[in-house]
């Protein structure tokens, strides 16, 4: 930068300045002392007159731009990070067999679970057992995650409730949900229902237990602003509390969703006659590692789209909240 060129009337004495690397534009701002808003402030008979001017080189490329092409292509790149693992996982696992360490019998290679899955595809037994299963996650999560919340917000609520609830609650959440099955079978038998009742008494743990805690640790000043406020108690409750425990309420729904998913694997295989558990049994009887892998291909795909969704479906109800974004 050089300065050259005589003083202007703008500037006052303090000399035009101008950058040779590439042509800026400027802004001039002029300030009168007194401020008109301060007419006590005015010399008797005057009034205020600019005494000097501020020019104020900034350049304008600079202010509000960004490159929309290094953006995408860093998302891109994230994307790609994704799939890093996997891909390496597979390519050892291919070679693996390949090579004889990995016998065929013991584990099917990837080319060989790709084949048996559009096989599967093709015939359309997969896409039916697909349905079923998640027919089954769907009503067993529903009703896990509302009776989770429900009980949790009365316990967090009251202290009566949560005298009533939470202990009772802490014990069973030590109860494996799968050491239920024999007793589940002789109340509800072999049908659907045992498999729907193993998923909700597994998913309700999760949502009640972060729900309430996400509830019992709001700050006690926003209580204290909705008297002020004077919202009342169901106001208190609608307008504070609630949305107050949302962050807690969809980490439980996303450990309840994986959790689901985890417990259908299992509740398919009592008996069943549908569902991506009863193929995967199915193809143990006659030895299908490659049918076996490609149902538990599915239930990984299943817990990933689910907890998309569900983070997908956080964003949205809670767009004020900021999180840490690793770089």
């Amino acid at each position: 930068m050089r300065c050259s060129g005589p003083p202007t009337t703008a500037s006052a004495g303090l000399g035009a300045c101008t950058r040779t690397a590439r042509p800026l534009q400027t802004f001039t701002t002029a300030q009168s002392f007194p401020p008109p808003d301060r007419p006590h402030l005015r010399p008797a008979g005057g009034s205020p007159k600019p005494v000097g001017a501020i020019v104020t080189t900034i350049p304008i490329k600079n202010i509000g731009q960004v490159d929309i092409r290094s953006v995408a292509a860093k998302l891109r790149l994230d994307r790609l990070r994704v799939l890093i693992g996997p891909v390496v996982l597979v390519a050892l696992w291919q070679i693996g067999s390949a090579t004889g360490l990995i016998p065929e019998q013991t584990l099917a290679a990837p080319s060989t679970v790709i084949a048996a899955g559009g096989e599967l595809l093709e015939t359309g037994r997969l896409q039916e057992h697909l349905l079923v299963s998640l027919g089954r996650a769907a009503a067993g999560l529903a009703l896990g995650v509302g009776v989770g919340a429900f009980l949790a917000v009365v316990a967090g609520l009251f202290r009566l409730g949560e005298d009533l609830i939470d202990g009772p609650m802490q014990i069973l959440r030590a109860i494996p949900a799968l050491a239920l099955v024999p007793l589940a079978i002789v109340w509800f038998g072999i049908g659907e229902e045992v498999k729907i009742f193993l998923v909700v008494f597994a998913t309700a743990f999760p949502v009640y237990v972060n729900t309430h805690a996400a509830i019992r640790g709001l700050d006690p000043r926003f209580a204290e602003l909705a008297r002020t406020a004077e919202l009342g108690r169901l106001g208190l409750v609608r307008q504070v509390i609630l949305p107050g425990a949302l962050p807690g309420f969809f980490t439980g729904l996303r450990f309840a969703t994986a959790i689901s998913w985890l417990v259908l694997v299992v509740s398919e295989q009592i008996n069943a006659t549908s569902g991506i558990g009863f193929l995967m049994t199915q193809a143990r009887s006659f030895a299908q590692t490659d049918v076996i892998v490609v149902g538990l291909v599915v239930y990984g795909l299943l817990g990933l789209v689910s907890d998309r969704l569900v983070r997908l479906i956080e964003g949205r109800v809670l767009p004020w909240r900021r999180t840490f974004e690793a770089r």
